[in-house]
């Protein structure tokens, strides 16, 4: 039906006939002659129609936005004046010489152009919305970056295998989406947050090196960065150490920037351990590019009579961190307001500040309700610690550890970005030396930081079994620009070792049979070392694109509620289908 797409017809073109087919992205009528913009996913293409044929000129008048059309014509120069460089095919028009109405189109919901038309609009009518120029583009870069990225698996000898869709459900992490079986009856299946087992299944059978580009499902609340379901590159291999794999991966990441964007990555990534992170920035997945950092002054508040301090200061779980913000003496009182009110969503109970106006003054150049309860060697010791200028403002955190981290870390990146002072471009790093448990203080119990199957250090297998909390695991997470973009580890391969790990986690020698007894008997039949990596890559390609999140760069994605708009799903079925999966449903209490 057409010889060119819109966006490739050029100058090179210049008194060809071409066909080209697509939808009316405007219509324009300039005293008798009539121009329609004609767009496919590869761009627009302007399109000439004058009366000197009076039946296609008709045609032309009949069209409106969205309609779809099949035209030929000459190539021709836009006239002097009327050429546009911002578009491809901004040099060239077509002179059409047969119009052909394929489909006409009703009048669309909205304005595909139009920036204001809500989200909720745009999900409903989601064919429509892809039309639009910017997410076919996404779509394109994200078929282009999983093409490379399964090229340069293959290049290096791994095998994309395809693991079950429907498995069992586990015990650790997120809620699994539940699949009612109809042949036996009260049992069900579970869509796979993972084929974390699958994979390493794989390595036991000696396929050594695996990946898929697999689809995968957490029933868990929803963030910009999160969707119902979403797809990994799933990565594993065998008879590798972590830092080999941290090295493929990291030359897979060198070369895609490069190849996709055409822009170099920092070579080689920086590492830095868990601990690091969480006392520098407050978090496991840092944005190096913003320049601020937590600053522990638990030390020199100890002995304070201000008790907000004090005691956390004095609390082996507690933490006294100062923030500095530059040029943050511009914050008006409803700003600081605004940001004691953020901190409060991450558990804070209030954000002490200290404005530096004059510290050649010293006290008598600061300005806070605290100063008075603190003594001159504390603000000595905290002016130079944080660095802090005139003008700057220094915020403070005082709590649990994990509460401290998490609000000023919040708090870090909020500023950064309101602040206007995150850097440009990219910067990747590798998080290394995470525990290998954290406490559920309201559970009473130990949970694995990744998963079960992460391996312990080797030179922490003993405080496994005499202090698990201080045992460090063989893990490795990719941040790029403070969205982690890729978790791994080295897995567990020996049985007794694996038990033990389950224990810990409260998951006795009985249940750990029932949910793990396959993976169990995998590990005794010669079970070589490995390890991998999963990649998520619709935030990988949320980045490279500069989407805001990851439902701009997914076709059909969800809501927030976990809802599809455009399908109406989750919706009910009938009885008959209930009736054969064994399920009967509550009536409400309402009813």
């Amino acid at each position: 039906m057409r010889t060119q797409y819109c966006g490739e017809v050029s100058e090179s073109l210049i008194d060809q006939e071409v066909t080209v087919c697509g939808w009316v992205h405007r219509r324009r009528d300039h005293g008798g002659v009539i121009f329609i913009d004609l767009r496919d996913r590869s761009g627009l293409l302007q399109m000439v129609f004058d009366p000197d044929n009076p039946d296609m000129f008709m045609m032309a008048e009949k069209v409106r936005n969205e309609f779809v059309l099949r035209i030929r014509g000459k190539v021709r120069h836009r006239p002097e004046g009327t050429t546009n460089t911002n578009m491809p095919t901004g040099m060239v028009e077509v002179l059409g010489q047969e119009l052909e109405i394929v489909n006409p189109s009703e009048t669309p919901p909205f304005v595909l152009d139009d920036e204001l038309v809500s989200e909720e609009m745009r999900l409903r009518y989601r064919y429509l919305d892809l039309r639009r120029p910017e997410m076919l583009q996404r779509l394109q870069l994200r078929s282009k970056i999983a093409t490379f990225l399964r090229n340069f698996l293959d290049e290096h000898g791994f095998i994309e295998v395809e693991t079950p869709m429907l498995t069992r459900a586990t015990p650790e992490g997120a809620r699994d989406y539940l699949v009612p079986s109809r042949t036996h009856a009260g049992e069900f299946f579970a869509l796979p947050q993972s084929p974390q087992l699958f994979k390493q299944l794989l390595m036991v059978s000696g396929v050594d090196r695996y990946y898929q580009v697999v689809r995968c499902f957490r029933d868990e609340d929803l963030r910009a960065d999160r969707q119902p379901e979403f797809t990994q590159l799933d990565i594993e291999a065998s008879f590798l150490d972590e830092a080999t794999i941290m090295q493929l991966m990291e030359d897979m990441m060198h070369k895609l920037f490069a190849r996709i964007l055409e822009i170099p990555l920092h070579d080689p990534f920086p590492q830095m351990t868990y601990a690091e992170a969480m006392q520098r920035f407050g978090s496991d997945k840092p944005d190096l590019r913003i320049p601020m950092e937590l600053v522990d002054v638990s030390d020199v508040l100890q002995d304070v009579e201000f008790k907000v301090f004090s005691g956390p200061a004095k609390d082996p779980q507690g933490r006294v961190a100062a923030l500095r913000l530059p040029k943050g003496c511009e914050l008006t009182r409803k700003e600081i307001d605004d940001y004691t009110k953020y901190v409060s969503i991450f558990g804070a109970k209030g954000l002490a500040y200290i404005k530096v106006n004059e510290w050649a003054k010293h006290r008598e150049g600061l300005q806070s309700p605290i100063l008075k309860f603190l003594p001159d060697e504390a603000v000595d010791a905290i002016m130079q610690r944080t660095g802090a200028e005139d003008g700057d403002l220094i915020f403070f955190g005082a709590d649990k550890t994990s509460v401290v981290n998490e609000a000023l870390g919040a708090l870090r990146v909020k500023l950064g970005h309101d602040r206007d002072l995150v850097e440009r471009g990219w910067k990747p790093l590798w998080v290394i030396d995470f525990p290998m448990f954290e406490r559920d203080e309201q559970a009473k119990r130990w949970v694995a930081l990744h998963h079960p199957f992460t391996s312990p250090k080797e030179e922490h297998l003993e405080l496994l079994a005499t202090d698990p909390g201080a045992c460090n695991s063989r893990a490795y997470d990719l941040v790029l620009n403070g969205t982690e973009v890729g978790g791994g580890s080295m897995r567990i391969f020996r049985p007794e070792i694996q038990q033990q790990v389950l224990k810990h986690l409260g998951i006795g020698e009985e249940e750990a049979r029932d949910k793990f007894g396959f993976l169990l008997d995998a590990l005794k039949y010669g079970c070589p070392p490995h390890g991998g990596i999963a990649f998520g890559l619709d935030r990988l390609v949320m980045l490279m694109t500069g989407a805001q999140s990851i439902r701009d760069v997914m076709a059909f994605p969800k809501t927030q509620s976990a809802s599809c708009l455009l399908t109406k799903a989750p919706s009910p079925v009938t009885e008959k289908q209930l009736s054969e999966l064994h399920i009967r449903l509550r009536k409400s209490a309402v009813e």
